[in-house]
Parts: C-alpha cells; structure tokens; sequence
C-alpha cells in the first residue's frame, strides 16, 4: 500500500474525511476507491458513498477478498445508518466470516457490531445480546471499544437497567476520549442524555409527573400494581399480564388505574373504550361483558368490582396502583419514537423495525404528514421520511421492544 493511501487511511480512522480526500479525490484505483467511498459517507453523502464502495469491490481482483470484504462491511454500516434495513443481512456475514479467515480481527469486529445495532434498531434484544457476547473488545482499537460500550449500553437502556447503562457509557466515553474522534465523542455523550430526560409520565391519585429511566425501573422493581402503557401489560412484583392484543381491554384497565382509589362511572368507561358519547342498554350491555374479561385476566393481580356508579380497581394486599403512561400522548407514538433519531426512513424499514405491514405504517406517516409532525423527501420507493428529534423527552419506552419480565 503507498503512502498516500495509507496516510488517507489514518485520516479516515482520526475521523477527517476532508483530510483524506485532499491525499486520493483524483485517483480511481481499487484502494482509493474505497477509501473515497468511506469520506463521502462519513460527510453524508451515501448515495456517493455506496456508488463508489461498489466500484471499489469490483475493481479489486477475486484473489483480494479481504479487500472486497472490507467494502461489504462499509456499504453494510451506510445502510444501516440511512436506516435500510432490508439490506442483504447475509452479505455481511459472509464478508464477517471472511475477514476473521484472514485474521482482520478489528474489521470483522466491526461487521459484528453492525449486526448487533440492527438487531437492536428492530427490537431483538436477546439476539443482539447473544452475538455481543462472542466478541472480547479489549484488544481492540479505542474507537471499537467505545462503539462495543455504546450498544452494551443500548440494550440496557432498551432493558431499563440504568446501572449498567450508566457504566457503560463511562467507559465509552473513555474510550471515545482516547479515540480523540469528535463525531465519537458527541455520540457517546447524546446516548449520556439520554439518562437524564423523561422517559415517562407516572399518573396516580389524579396527579402526573415526568420519570426518569432511572425512576422508571425503580417503579417497575416496586410492589406497586402498575398498569403500564408503554407496553400494554398490567404488572407488579414480577407478574406481568399482556393486554397488548386486547385493546378495549387496556382502556378499560388504564381508566381503572388513573381513577384509582375511586371508582370510574359506567358512562366514562363507554365513552372511553367504545367511543360513544351516550351509553344506551347495547353499550352497557358490551361494557358487562369486557369487565367479566378484565376481572378473569387480572385476577392474579387484582380485583374489578361494581359499584354503584361504575367499576372499581383493587389490587391484592396493601399494593397502590400507578399508571406508566407515555412522556406523550400520541397516535402514532411509536413511528414518531423511531423518527426521532434524526435519521432517514423509508416505509419498509419501519414497518419491519415495528412488525406492523407496510401499509399501515404508510397510513400513520400520511396522518403524521397532514399534521405537520414529518416530511417526506424523494418518491417510489426511494421516498424517505424523517423528523427533527423530539424534544424534552427520550424515546426508549416509546420504541416497540419488550420491557423487563414481559
């Protein structure tokens, strides 16, 4: 390798994509092909980025796999970062497997990290955790232990385990300052603020307040019964109850919850599970029936007893009821939670992120679109939708992954 390609190299691992361009933006061979290729996509330019990555890969001769391994893993990292998650997964394990063959143990490392933060973007936690542990990044460059810290940190968050997270990002931001890469620095610190925003609001004897993640797993390890919107699921002192495919279910135990001690009348809980604005004998007659339901899934729990006027909660024992709701009370929340990293999307990549079918994330972004709350650029299928993030507020609860015990 001559020495121009090398000092570029360096430029690109320090971080300086202007620097290395000033040493190979007139050369078109493989080499500063792909180094080209790495500069316009740390500069964002990733349409560039991928056209030149793959000329790269097609320059080099079949005997330079370690060299076309290389390129798979950059266009793999660009897709995964202009949130293209239906990017051919297997290529990136055949270039993984092929680096560590030639004992390119840091890139294959790389290759690895990229598969973790996909799992993790779509909420596979448990796959994400496992591939995470087949790799030791102690010997690794300070920019590969910083970028392992990030997703350990990542998935605790996603878990709500603020010690390990908090723990992880001190080292990160070790590693981050020994890397001495600014973009580095600045990602370590806003996944750092993320601890110390709203995660969600704690609604309980008729008052709101705003919770911290921290709060947030405090609440969930109490014996309180909580009835947690966020997930959909009634849990306390590890027994989790899902409501989340019985929705007029849920309404029903939220309004429970929030009204808590007191009971909710009947009209109330008509208007809000049924959407009626006047209960005749067909809407109490549906309520009955949905509290019989309610009452037999939440007997582990709870108790749903008549009164007077309506229904009442009464959870087992001494325990107080707390509803976790959302920091916002949205629609569409969890489109706007995965919108809200300043990134890209394309309809197919939520759908897939969310499990829901294309058409109906396509639905919620034209609602979104009508209401002024994302924009779209591009059209067919290269139509991309994004939004500022939003502010005053983390979006990890938000984001359609399990949360502890479910």
């Amino acid at each position: 390798m001559d020495s121009l390609i090398t000092a570029a190299a360096r430029a690109l691992a320090a971080g300086d994509p202007l620097g290395a361009l000033n040493r190979i933006a007139l050369r078109n061979d493989a080499a500063a092909l792909a180094l080209r290729g790495i500069a316009m996509a740390q500069l964002g330019d990733f349409v560039r980025a991928k056209a030149l990555l793959r000329s790269a890969a097609r320059a080099f001769s079949p005997k330079e796999s370690r060299a076309r391994a290389r390129c798979v893993v950059a266009e793999a990292e660009i897709a995964l970062v202009s949130r293209d998650l239906r990017w051919p997964t297997k290529a990136l394990e055949a270039a993984r497997i092929t680096l560590d063959q030639h004992g390119d143990r840091v890139n294959a490392a790389h290759a690895r990290y990229l598969q973790v933060r996909r799992l993790l973007l779509i909420g596979r936690l448990d796959e994400a955790e496992q591939a995470l542990a087949q790799l030791d990044p102690s010997p690794f460059p300070a920019a590969s232990r910083a970028a392992h810290e990030l997703v350990v940190a990542g998935i605790a968050m996603r878990r709500v385990q603020t010690t390990i997270a908090r723990a992880a990002l001190v080292r990160a931001a070790r590693a981050a300052q020994q890397a001495a890469i600014p973009a580095l620095t600045a990602e370590v610190e806003q996944a750092a603020a993320v601890l110390n925003t709203p995660a969600a609001r704690r609604i309980a004897g008729g008052e709101e307040r705003p919770l911290l993640l921290e709060e947030v797993e405090a609440l969930l390890a109490s014996p309180a019964l909580v009835v947690d919107a966020c997930r959909h699921v009634v849990r306390a002192s590890g027994t989790v109850i899902s409501l989340a495919k019985r929705p007029v279910l849920f309404v029903l135990a939220r309004a429970l919850g929030e009204a808590w001690p007191d009971d909710v009348p009947r009209g109330a809980l008509v208007a809000r599970a049924f959407r009626a604005k006047f209960a005749d004998e067909s809407h109490r007659a549906r309520l009955r029936v949905e509290m019989g339901r309610l009452r037999s899934m939440l007997r582990p729990l709870a108790e749903v007893s008549a009164t007077k006027q309506g229904f009442a909660l009464v959870p087992h024992g001494t325990r107080e009821v707390v509803v976790l709701a959302r920091p916002v009370d949205e629609k569409h929340t969890a489109v706007l939670a995965l919108l809200a990293d300043g990134e890209s999307w394309s309809s197919s990549a939520l759908a897939l992120a969310l499990g829901a079918s294309q058409r109906t994330v396509q639905r919620a972004l034209d609602a979104l679109a009508a209401a002024g709350k994302v924009q779209s650029f591009g059209g067919g299928r290269a139509r991309c939708w994004m939004t500022p993030p939003m502010p005053g507020f983390t979006t990890t609860l938000l984001l359609p992954t399990p949360l502890p015990n479910d």
